[in-house]
């Protein structure tokens, strides 16, 4: 680990506004301990200049009530009793109760030995309370200090919205001194970084502490800000709706043509980007992103176009990462926003044994079954399965020059004359592919004209309006079925 070592009260001086910090920590009583052991907790005491290893209260972020669990390492290193486990469990509980997103940082060897199998069994206590928090509706953010191991990264540390962690910082279940001593050999020394889980897809990021302020604004402004009224301006007008399918699916192929990325760059205003399924697997074919797109916040799923080569097709991980983006839109309440780009999903036999036809069945039972508003945008390619899986929504648009398919038009040719893919061109109309198809028939509700010659941004720009505007309204008129006509 690089770097300053972070106490858990110069992290509240640095993150909660000045002065806003109160404890709700009560006093610990040791006396039920042996002589050493309480000997041993007052010189722990001494040195930390906590009381026990963990530090909890409540304070303000930028104005924004929030409560606060932080390990100190300086106390015995961290570890948890059951004492601290039981401040943990009150501080959470309490802070479920209030309403009040939990901001928590771990730096510790996990369970204090010296108390053994009753601090052991107090995790299952800790993180009953989180994902009670969790199921309340209520963020969880979690900030990675090293060391992080053992029974602390295997429950509280490993159970948030939104999870980040010190450059450097040694992170894993396996302490290393133990495999070593158990093994007879070093473990690896690049596996338990907060690099390597960060690029595995165990947790969403890597951040200094003194950016830990803007990360944490950024994401409480998603998850806790109430919306404002959209801003940008609908594009008005009609469709030419005389193109043709070809025509549209050669313009969507485009290297310059707006992506999900476009989106968030041009639209959305502090986005928070979440990396992996948080369970050890990433494919960055798929953006997912806590933002506020034209004052709405939301979650945002994406098909990244220009990720998606031959070498890197989208396979079942983005799926499964699209269904952790889902999973987050429902917890917290927050509306969800996907956007279909997709020459389509990986055809292989690693895709295959990955269960990429079982992943895309999920994420449309997923997306049917929302309980949030949902809104999919078709803003290019929509090919196959790998497209079909993020469409479903309460409500549907696209982009005039978007389509829909089963399969690239190439492949309906091969399919339907005997490999020869010529009458691609010829198929694509056949098959009614086009945005103005899809409206017709209702695939989608509306479809975002397209001006010749712009520039992806002036399309983003566009797209991103008739999003919030749907989105203010969905929030208002619920899921279609409830609505009264």
């Amino acid at each position: 680990m690089s770097g300053r070592r972070w106490g858990v009260h110069d992290l509240l001086d640095l993150v909660l506004d000045e002065g806003s910090f109160e404890s709700w920590d009560t006093e610990i009583d040791i006396s039920g301990h042996s002589d050493d052991y309480q000997a041993t907790l007052r010189a722990a005491a001494a040195k930390a200049g906590t009381d026990e290893s963990v530090v909890t209260g409540r304070g303000l972020m930028h104005g924004r009530p929030v409560a606060v669990v932080a390990n100190e390492f300086r106390f015995l290193a961290g570890s948890i009793g059951r004492a601290a486990a039981e401040r943990i469990v009150a501080a959470v509980r309490r802070a479920t109760a209030e309403g009040l997103p939990v901001l928590a940082t771990t730096a510790s060897g996990g369970t204090r030995m010296q108390e053994g199998t009753p601090a052991f069994v107090r995790m299952v206590d800790i993180s009953r309370a989180v994902m009670e928090h969790r199921a309340a509706g209520l963020p969880y953010l979690v900030y990675l200090r090293g060391p992080t191991l053992g029974g602390v990264f295997a429950s509280w540390g490993s159970l948030a919205h939104v999870t980040v962690a010190e450059p450097g910082a040694l992170v894993g279940f396996l302490g290393p001194k133990v495999y070593e001593a158990l093994n007879g050999e070093p473990f690896p020394t690049d596996v338990q970084t907060a690099e390597n889980l960060a690029a595995k897809g165990v947790i969403d990021a890597v951040v200094p502490a003194e950016q830990l302020p803007v990360l944490v604004e950024r994401a409480l402004a998603v998850l806790v800000d109430p919306p404002t009224p959209p801003e940008l301006p609908v594009r008005a007008g009609g469709i030419a709706g005389d193109a043709g399918a070809w025509d549209s699916i050669r313009a969507t192929r485009a290297r310059d043509r707006a992506g999900v990325r476009d989106l968030l760059r041009h639209g959305g205003a502090g986005t928070v980007r979440l990396r992996g399924t948080d369970e050890g697997e990433q494919d960055s074919t798929v953006v997912v992103a806590l933002t506020r797109l034209d004052g709405q916040p939301c979650v945002v799923v994406g098909q990244d176009r220009t990720r998606q080569t031959r070498a890197t097709p989208m396979g079942p991980g983005a799926l499964r990462e699209a269904r952790r983006a889902m999973r987050l839109a429902d917890e917290l309440g927050l509306p969800l926003v996907t956007v279909i780009d997709t020459p389509g999903a990986e055809l292989s036999a690693r895709a295959e044994e990955g269960a990429i036809a079982g992943e895309i069945a999920r994420c449309i039972a997923t997306l049917a079954t929302m309980r949030v508003p949902t809104l999919s945008v078709v803003l290019g390619q929509g090919c196959g399965g790998g497209a079909l899986a993020l469409l479903p929504a309460w409500e549907s648009i696209a982009t005039e020059q978007a389509w829909l398919s089963p399969l690239p038009p190439e492949g309906a040719s091969a399919i339907v004359h005997a490999g020869d893919t010529s009458y691609a061109a010829e198929m694509a109309e056949h098959q009614q592919v086009r945005a103005v198809d899809l409206l017709a028939d209702g695939t989608v509700q509306h479809v975002v004209p397209e001006v010749e010659g712009e520039s992806a941004r002036s399309l983003a720009v566009a797209v991103v309006a008739e999003i919030a505007s749907r989105l203010a309204r969905l929030r208002e008129t619920g899921p279609p079925g409830d609505r009264v006509s």
